[in-house]
């Protein structure tokens, strides 16, 4: 009789327990995020990976770089901002201008062979080739290593993007590039035509520049850009070589607009 007078108390006080955990589980109550509209069945917008909201910048200002990327290791490049804008630029000649200047810390590399190339990360990526010739200097923009799955590969040392004189880009294996400077560096040969007005009013300040602009100018008179003669082609990089000498001799270079 004990037994039976404190067992039914206690089962009906879980039953008690119980039933406003069942109320709970109503299907007519709704259900709202915190934070959400409980007058609205419509779901409370969330952020997700890979998706803009208000507060995100749309994009990011773009500035002439003066020191080396962060995590570039021993390789001192540009950020990689700047060089996915450089590549893409339509005054990438006079950009590249400034960065080969003198005193510049980016790092130099040469051609150890002639070779034909394609710029493997650009926007106009596998577009057209280049042709490369041995001693040519250019600076490296990034460097790729080579994917080889986790696997040792006898020979695969990845590849390097680069910006030659003439401000195009180009992707190189690399064993097609050295460090070492050569006796006698090479370089692309500058578009004179495509260099701003302000760049080359600063360039003709100089005599031997002044000098061989105006045997260019005699060489190709009444020619268009698309078309040459050896005479212009001879004047052409005579004008390239005034030029690539200014710049590594220390020649002041003002700082290229950003478009």
């Amino acid at each position: 009789m004990f037994e039976a007078s404190v067992t039914r108390p206690i089962k009906t006080l879980v039953l008690a327990l119980a039933l406003p955990a069942c109320g709970g589980s109503s299907s007519h109550e709704s259900t709202t995020p915190a934070g959400g509209d409980v007058s609205s069945d419509k779901p409370v917008p969330t952020a997700s990976a890979g998706t803009e909201t208000a507060s995100t910048p749309e994009s990011v200002a773009v500035e002439f770089p003066t020191a080396c990327a962060k995590g570039g290791g021993d390789v001192c490049v540009p950020p990689a901002a700047f060089t996915k804008h450089l590549c893409s630029a339509p005054n990438a000649p006079a950009i590249a201008l400034s960065l080969f200047a003198a005193g510049t810390p980016w790092q130099r590399m040469y051609l150890a062979r002639n070779t034909e190339a394609w710029d493997a990360s650009g926007p106009a990526a596998g577009s057209s080739s280049q042709k490369l010739a041995y001693d040519e200097e250019v600076i490296v923009l990034a460097f790729r290593p080579a994917s080889t799955g986790g696997m040792i590969v006898s020979g695969a040392s990845g590849a390097y993007d680069v910006l030659r004189w003439d401000g195009a880009c180009a992707s190189l294996n690399a064993d097609e590039l050295r460090k070492w400077y050569p006796p006698e560096a090479g370089y692309a040969s500058i578009p004179w035509r495509r260099l701003d007005d302000e760049l080359q009013q600063k360039l003709l300040a100089d005599g031997r520049i002044a000098l061989k602009e105006g045997e260019m100018k005699k060489a190709c008179k009444g020619l268009s850009r698309s078309q040459s003669n050896p005479a212009c082609d001879r004047a052409q990089k005579s004008l390239s070589k005034a030029v690539v000498f200014y710049v590594r001799a220390g020649g002041a270079v003002p700082p290229p607009k950003i478009p």
